[in-house]
């Protein structure tokens, strides 16, 4: 049952697992501070900035950060250094094009902006210089896809770890002396020295210069434009739902739910989701290499599945079993209010890792059609879904509605995927998904029912054994044992 594919599936998240827990470390903190000096309503600013830059974003960025790893992965997978050359030239020359289409749509646009998210023209000079960050953000976006594509994974961990520290060290000081007036200077900044450090780590991949033509950089750079621009169509819906849920929540409730909602995600996606990050990383190229041949592309995503529930269970089960005291740690006591909706969101999260692993089968097709039309579906009822458990049940209806959304595209992009590629999950899959699902269900009912000691002492108990259930099976596939085994050999030695 060993492979070498399961192995280097654990190696690279072994990789960039490291990075993320290191980049959590640096999140706790610089979410201390903020929640501290900033409370719910400066990060319900922050998030309306943000969210409403990304959506401008999505508009203008033609989706070339996600499409155009295809092209480079191909031309890498090609050994020909002179197609690798022409294809990341080209890219690079549409990166800038669409980064400065962002940068002046934002720029001309920021009163409206201002108008739109904030109800008043009071951040039209915020929007205005945060417009530049649309430009640096593209150009960052480009080095890291000439770093995925072309699987340099330890350079992409070097650049995540180096921008989430110098990030902190650059937003603390601003919120701690300028308040609420330090999230627009935080947010340029950051955007400055994660180009800087994308930039360095890009010039250390060896790719030759190519002269190319307007003529070629149209031909060339037409693919990855058409299937960008239906990624960018779906990024901008996925933005746009988000956008319209946060005014949603603004007007019918207030902005520190705003924030609160925020903090929540926050808490799911840059934790519980960090699995993602470390799995999506080398994920993608080598599925975009196998796509067609249905028999090795449904064997990719079933071992890249399989592990993602193995990994990713044990840490909703830990969040699950300690997140009164989480929410305390990571912001304050005044974010106690999202306890629930974060026991949902988690949950959720058991759904979405087996979906996200089907729906990069679509993107590594080539398939922008079906992909967009795949996102705009669940786009749609996933703002329903949030709107209505939001109007009802508040906080803790939007962690339902994720859950049901999630399980909803779920049973979408099976149905889809069996249809078009006869895409279907393997009896190993299932065997982990029921037992793993089963505890992390179990544990989540601890968690809504009980308290106290009871509480921490059931849900510690499911927590272990969904540990162990995991380190059996990751066992079979790359021979944990022996691996400690040798360690320890070596350190005797």
């Amino acid at each position: 049952m060993k492979s070498e594919s399961y192995k280097s599936i654990f190696k690279t998240t072994a990789i960039f697992g490291g990075t993320q827990v290191f980049k959590i470390l640096i999140n706790i903190v610089r979410s201390k501070f903020i929640a501290v000096l900033l409370g719910p309503a400066g990060m319900g600013i922050n998030a309306l900035l943000t969210g409403t830059l990304g959506m401008v974003g999505a508009l203008t960025n033609f989706g070339l950060a996600t499409s155009a790893v295809k092209n480079v992965a191909q031309a890498n997978g090609s050994g020909s250094d002179e197609k690798v050359a022409l294809v990341v030239t080209v890219f690079r020359k549409w990166v800038w094009i669409t980064g400065m289409l962002g940068f002046i749509a934002a720029l001309i646009l920021s009163p409206w902006l201002s108008q739109l998210t904030f109800g008043n023209k009071d951040y039209t000079l915020g929007f205005a210089l945060l417009s530049i960050t649309l430009l640096f953000t593209q150009i960052s976006a480009g080095q890291s896809v000439v770093l995925r594509g072309m699987r340099k994974v330890k350079y992409m961990a070097k650049s995540d770890m180096a921008g989430a520290l110098l990030g902190l060290l650059v937003s603390v000081p601003l919120y701690y002396f300028f308040a609420k007036d330090g999230i627009v200077p935080a947010i340029i900044i950051s955007a400055i020295t994660t180009l800087l450090l994308t930039w360095y780590f890009a010039r250390k991949v060896p790719v030759k210069k190519a002269v190319v033509s307007l003529q070629t950089i149209w031909l060339e750079g037409k693919d990855m434009l058409t299937m960008g621009f239906m990624l960018s169509l779906s990024g901008l819906i996925t933005m746009g739902t988000a956008y319209a849920l946060r005014l949603f929540i603004t007007k019918t409730g207030s902005i520190e739910d705003v924030g609160f909602y925020n903090a929540g995600f926050a808490i799911i996606n840059s934790y519980v989701g960090l699995i993602f990050t470390a799995l999506s990383a080398d994920y993608y190229p080598r599925l975009a290499a196998v796509a067609q041949d249905k028999l090795k592309a449904a064997k990719e995503i079933n071992q890249q599945a399989e592990t993602a529930l193995l990994i990713i269970a044990p840490i909703i089960c830990f969040f699950l079993v300690s997140i009164k005291w989480l929410v305390v740690l990571l912001y304050s006591h005044k974010f106690a209010p999202i306890n629930h909706m974060v026991l949902w969101l988690a949950l959720g999260m058991f759904f979405k890792v087996s979906s996200w692993a089907v729906a990069f089968l679509i993107l590594a097709r080539g398939a922008s059609k079906v992909f967009f039309w795949n996102e705009l579906v669940a786009n749609a009822y996933l703002l329903g879904l949030n709107m209505v458990g939001y109007y009802y049940w508040g906080l803790t209806g939007l962690g339902a509605s994720f859950l049901m959304g999630y399980l909803l595209y779920l049973i979408q992009v099976l149905v889809l995927t069996h249809k078009l590629y006869q895409f279907s999950f393997s009896k190993v899959f299932i065997k982990i998904f029921f037992y793993q699902g089963l505890l992390v269900l179990l544990c989540f009912l601890v968690a809504i029912y009980l308290n106290g000691w009871q509480a921490y002492t059931a849900g510690t108990a499911l927590l272990l054994g969904a540990v162990i259930y995991a380190f059996v099976e990751v066992d079979k596939r790359i021979g944990l044992k022996r691996f400690f085994e040798k360690i320890k050999g070596k350190s005797k030695a």
